[in-house]
C-alpha cells in the first residue's frame, strides 16, 4: 500500500505562522518602518485567518523587505530567526507525526503557502525533504525581486502545485492508496477535501466546525 502524507506547516507542523513571524523579524531588525509594517501584517492575518485574504497584494507586502536585499544579510538574518523564533517553538509532538510517515516509508512533502525562502531551512529541521511553497523570482545576481514565479501554493493553488510536483516524481494522485493531509486552516479546505485521510490540527473555528460536519478526526500537537 503506498501512502501520501502531505503537511502543512504553519500552525500544524509549528506552533504559529512563519510568514507572519518573520514580517515582525525583519520589523525589528529595521529594514521597514516597524509601525506601519506591523499593522499592515497584522491586517494581513486576520484577512487570512477568516479565509478572505488577497493573496497577491499579501505576497507584495510580504516580499518586499528582502527584495534586491544582499543574500548574504539575507541568510544570516534567516539563521538568527530559526535560532530566536523558529527552534524554541518546535514540539516534539510535531517532529514525531513526520517522523512515524517516514519510517512508515510514505511519501512526505510539506505543503505551505508561505515562500520557501522562509520556510525552506524549517523543511529541513523536521527532515522533510520535499517542500511546496511559494516560489520566489530571482534577478541575474541571484538576488530576490519582489516578484513570484508560477502558481502560489494557496487554496486551490496546493492542489495544483502538488499535482506538479506529483508529475515531477513520475506520479499522480492515483498511485496512492491513502493521501493524508494535516491542516489548520480554512483555506486548506480544497486539500482536506481532496485527502482520502483528511486531519485537523490545532484548527481556526471555521475550520473546526467543518471538520465537526464531516467527522474529520482533530490532532493536537502541543503535547
Amino acid at each position: 500500500m503506498r501512502k501520501l502524507a502531505l503537511f502543512d506547516l504553519d500552525n500544524t507542523l509549528i506552533p504559529f505562522d512563519s510568514d507572519h513571524a518573520f514580517g515582525q523579524y525583519v520589523a525589528e531588525l529595521g529594514w521597514v518602518d516597524a509601525q506601519q509594517h506591523r499593522e499592515q501584517n497584522e491586517a494581513f492575518y486576520r484577512q487570512y485567518k477568516a479565509g478572505t485574504l488577497d493573496l497577491a497584494a499579501y505576497l507584495r507586502f510580504a516580499l518586499q523587505p528582502i527584495a534586491g536585499r544582499d543574500l548574504d544579510t539575507l541568510h544570516a538574518a534567516h539563521a538568527a530567526f530559526m535560532r530566536d523564533v523558529v527552534m524554541p517553538q518546535i514540539q516534539p509532538a510535531a517532529r514525531q507525526l513526520v517522523e512515524r510517515h517516514k519510517e512508515a516509508g510514505d511519501l512526505c512533502c510539506i505543503v505551505t503557502a508561505t515562500n520557501t525562502f522562509v520556510t525552506r531551512p524549517i523543511a529541513d529541521v523536521f527532515g522533510v525533504e520535499h517542500l511546496i511553497g511559494v516560489e520566489l523570482e530571482r534577478d541575474g545576481q541571484g538576488r530576490y525581486t519582489g516578484n513570484w514565479v508560477g502558481t502560489p501554493s494557496f487554496r486551490e493553488g496546493k492542489i495544483v502545485r502538488t499535482e506538479q510536483w506529483l508529475g515531477e516524481q513520475g506520479l499522480s494522485w492515483k498511485d496512492f492508496d491513502q493521501i493524508w493531509f494535516y491542516s489548520d486552516s480554512i483555506n486548506d479546505r480544497p486539500l482536506l477535501e481532496h485527502a482520502t485521510h483528511p486531519v485537523v490540527v490545532h484548527p481556526d473555528p471555521l475550520l473546526a466546525a467543518i471538520a465537526q460536519e464531516k467527522g474529520w478526526p482533530t490532532l493536537d500537537l502541543s503535547t
